[in-house]
């Protein structure tokens, strides 16, 4: 690990980040250009100390999953995700089939939507980055143990990740998340990440099993959701699913339709979910 070499490069990219660019507001005028080291490490999901001590060549050697953390918070691109990786001693992440790192077309697109619910969503169902509405909406992925940072594992095997939906809306839930993790397991039959995914499925919830078995295909694409909310009530929101080049992550996009009552509901939650955040 070159802990001199790795503060230099995530100070410099940390400074050339504006706060518009990230989705903050500009706020009061800055001493410096840039970012603060506690925004990014809000962002990065890691306290504001161990950053700091990143950017003062004194920090511990970061795991890989901070190291992608980091690389998502900064905006990276994949070849300086790469660079950031070879700087910690890590070997870059070039043996999954379909990448983690979160492009930074999508995060642009995700920062600049501030008014609305969106995250970005692998084809295997993990939660790769959210703006705080979505965090507002259903909770901070990146506050969960990676494993169940995945919607599909958290669904059949956490009771509480239900109680976002009516019950009505469980079965149909269910079918449309195994329809689609099969019809991306088609695509990718190589990926062991995704073939263990399925596997600890089948072992752990039965029903799961059974709509394998059921063997339906289809790729999730636009729908009408409903969520169960704990203060704003339901909202029924328009999920708008955008594929990226490669079709191995997706910008989910939650809307409201105007004039309806979820419309009232969505903004109440950005007042009062953001609030929480901010407090959190």
């Amino acid at each position: 690990m070159d802990r001199s070499e790795l503060a230099d490069f995530v100070r410099r990219c940390r400074t050339r980040l504006a706060p518009a660019d990230v989705g903050l507001p500009e706020g009061a005028r800055r001493r410096t250009p840039g970012l603060r080291r506690e925004e990014v490490a809000q962002l990065a999901g890691m306290s504001t100390d161990h950053y700091t001590r990143l950017e003062q060549a004194r920090g511990s050697r970061p795991s890989r999953q901070m190291l992608s953390a980091l690389a998502r918070a900064l905006r990276l691109t994949g070849d300086e995700r790469d660079h950031l990786f070879h700087l910690a001693g890590e070997v870059e992440p070039r043996d999954r089939p379909a990448t983690d790192h979160v492009r930074p077309g999508l995060l642009l697109v995700l920062d600049r939507l501030t008014d609305t619910p969106a995250q970005v969503v692998s084809d295997r169902g993990d939660v790769l980055a959210q703006n705080a509405m979505s965090k507002a909406l259903a909770g901070d992925a990146s506050a969960r143990p990676e494993a169940e940072r995945n919607v599909v594992w958290r669904y059949f095997t956490d009771p509480a990740a239900r109680e976002l939906f009516p019950a009505e809306e469980h079965e149909h839930a269910a079918r449309v998340a195994v329809a689609d993790l099969r019809a991306t397991l088609a695509a990718r039959p190589d990926d062991a990440r995704l073939a263990g995914l399925v596997r600890r499925l089948r072992a752990r919830s039965e029903e799961f099993a059974a709509l394998w078995d059921a063997h339906d295909v289809a790729l999730r694409r636009t729908d009408v959701k409903r969520f169960l909310h704990p203060v704003v009530g339901v909202l029924e929101l328009d999920c708008e699913v955008l594929l990226s080049p490669e079709h191995d992550q997706r910008l989910v996009v939650y809307t409201a339709r105007p004039g309806s009552e979820s419309r009232e509901r969505l903004e109440l939650l950005r007042v009062v979910g953001l609030q929480d955040l901010t407090r959190g």
